[in-house]
C-alpha cells in the first residue's frame, strides 16, 4: 500500500473522522474507508462497486478518458503489434518482459502442459450434444481440481506456479474440445510442434480424415485476439476470481468462477451480440435504416460493437484488431458471407458519419474480434469461450497477486437493508 500523504475529514452528526488518501502511480486518488465503520458505525454505499477500489494492483491500468490500456506499464497496442500472447502471459505473471532464454523455457513449459488427463474426456460425454460450450468449460475447468491434486495447495508457491501453467496451457484444449463435442466431431489432441494460437486453431478445425495446415495469417489474428483480451483490470469476472480466491478456494475453482461470470451477456457476450446485430441487419442495403435507428433517441436499438463503457474516447485495442480483421478478410474474402459484407460496409458508414464521430462511437475490439471469429468459421457460441481462454492468464495473474498480498481478507460486501424490521412469528392458524 502506498504511503498516505494527505487526508479528508468526514463529519457525521457533529463528529469528525480523518480518512487517509492514497495517490496511485496513475489514476484518481483513493480514500481509505477501512476503519470508518469501526470508528463511526457507518457503511458506504456503492452499488456495483464502480467508485470503490477493492485492492491495490500492479498488473493492469486503464484510463478510459485517454483510451489507454497498460500491462505492467506497456501500452497494449505495442504489445499486440510487437509481441505475442505467451510473451504477454509471462509479463502479466512475472511483472517484466522475459529474456530470450526465459521466454523459450516458458513457452516449452506451457506446450508440455497442453494435454488434459485422459479421464477428463468422460466429463464431456456426460453433457448433452447441444450444451453451450461455456457450460462445458465451467464444469470442465472446475473439475480439474479433481485431477491435479498436486497443484491445489494455495499456500505452496511451487503448486501455485504449476497451477498457473496448467490453466494457461489446458484451457484452450478444453475450449476446443467443447467446440468439437458440440458439432459431433472427434477430439483433436494438441501438438507440441505448433505455437499457442496455431495449436488452438488446429484443435478446433482439424479432423482425422485429412491434414489441416493452419494459415499463419489466421494464427497471427488468433494470437492478437488472445493478447488483446488477456487482462482488463478489475472487471466483473476478475473481481469474481478475486472474491472466490479470498475464501481460500483452489485455483481451478476460482478460474471456473471467472468463466461463469464472463458467460453473462453484459460482460463476455459483446462480440456475440455484435454478430447477432449484423445478422439482424442482414444485407448492406439495410444499413442506412439501422444507422437512422441508432441516431433516434426514442428507438431502443443500439449499434453493438461501437463505443465502450470504459473507453470514453476510443478503444486502444481496436486499431490493432482492425488490422487483423482486414488481413483475415483479405485472405478469406467476404463475397460469400453476407454478415461480413454488412460488417465492412457498416464500419465505413459509421466512421464517415459525423454523428458517430461527435459521440466517439468508434468500432471497438468486440466489433473486430467478432468479424474475425466469424470469418474463421467459429459459431457465435464459441466467441465467449475464446474470450475466456484469452482472459485466463489475467485471472491467474490477479489471483497470484492477491494471494501474495498481506492485506488480503475474505471478501464481505455490506448492504443497505431496506426489508421489514424485526417482527414476531405468527402461528399458522392466526394468519
Amino acid at each position: 500500500m502506498a504511503e498516505s500523504k494527505k487526508s479528508a475529514t468526514l463529519t457525521i452528526d457533529g463528529q469528525s473522522y480523518e480518512l487517509p488518501i492514497y495517490s496511485p502511480t496513475a489514476g484518481p486518488d483513493v480514500l481509505d474507508i477501512r476503519k470508518l465503520y469501526a470508528q463511526s458505525g457507518v457503511f458506504t454505499y456503492d452499488p456495483g462497486f464502480t467508485s470503490t477500489a477493492a485492492c491495490d494492483s500492479t498488473i493492469t491500468f486503464i484510463d478510459g478518458g485517454k483510451g489507454e490500456l497498460l500491462h505492467r506499464g506497456y501500452p497494449i497496442d505495442q504489445l499486440a503489434s510487437k509481441s505475442h500472447y505467451l510473451e504477454v502471459c509471462y509479463l502479466l505473471l512475472y511483472g517484466e518482459l522475459p529474456s530470450a532464454t526465459e521466454l523459450e523455457i516458458f513457452e516449452a513449459t506451457i506446450t508440455r502442459h497442453t494435454m488434459i488427463h485422459e479421464q477428463m474426456h468422460n466429463f464431456f460425454r456426460g453433457f448433452r450434444r447441444d450444451a453451450h460450450p461455456m457450460a462445458i468449460m465451467v464444469g470442465a475447468v472446475g473439475a480439474m481440481a479433481a485431477f491435479y491434486h498436486d497443484s491445489t495447495d494455495i499456500n505452496d508457491p511451487h503448486q501455485r506456479e504449476i497451477a498457473s501453467h496448467r490453466l494457461i496451457a489446458k484451457v484452450p484444449t478444453i475450449a476446443a474440445m467443447a467446440y468439437k463435442y458440440s458439432i459431433g466431431q472427434p477430439f483433436v489432441y494438441p501438438r507440441n510442434d505448433l505455437d499457442y494460437a496455431a495449436n488452438f486453431l488446429h484443435m478446433c478445425f482439424a479432423v482425422p480424415a485429412e491434414e489441416y495446415v493452419v494459415d499463419p495469417i489466421l494464427a497471427r489474428a488468433m494470437d492478437r485476439i488472445f493478447t488483446l483480451h488477456a487482462d482488463h483490470e478489475q472487471n466483473a469476472s476478475t473481481s469474481t476470481v478475486r472474491l472466490a480466491s479470498s475464501s481460500g478456494a483452489n485455483p481451478f475453482a476460482c478460474i471456473a468462477a471467472g468463466i461463469a461470470c464472463l458467460w453473462g451477456p453484459a460482460h463476455g457476450g459483446a462480440n456475440q451480440a455484435c454478430l447477432e446485430m449484423l445478422k439482424e441487419i442482414g444485407t448492406p442495403d439495410r444499413i442506412p435504416e439501422f444507422i437512422a435507428r441508432a441516431k433516434d433517441k426514442d428507438d431502443p436499438f443500439r449499434l453493438m460493437g461501437f463505443g465502450h463503457r470504459v473507453y470514453k474516447n476510443f478503444d486502444p485495442r481496436a486499431t490493432v484488431m482492425k488490422q487483423s480483421a482486414d488481413e483475415v478478410l483479405d485472405l478469406l474474402g467476404v463475397e460469400n458471407n453476407p454478415i461480413l459484407q454488412v460488417a465492412k460496409e457498416l464500419e465505413q458508414a459509421a466512421l464517415n458519419d459525423p454523428y458517430f464521430a461527435d459521440k466517439k462511437l468508434f468500432p471497438n475490439v468486440d466489433f473486430y474480434s467478432g468479424i474475425i471469429l466469424e470469418a474463421m468459421g467459429f459459431p457465435t457460441s464459441m466467441f465467449t469461450p475464446v474470450f475466456a481462454l484469452s482472459r485466463t492468464v489475467g485471472w491467474i495473474s490477479q489471483w497470484k497477486e492477491q494471494l501474495a498480498d498481506p492485506q488480503m481478507k475474505i471478501g464481505r460486501p455490506r448492504q443497505l437493508y431496506l426489508g421489514t424490521a424485526m417482527r414476531d412469528y405468527v402461528d399458522i392458524e392466526n394468519r
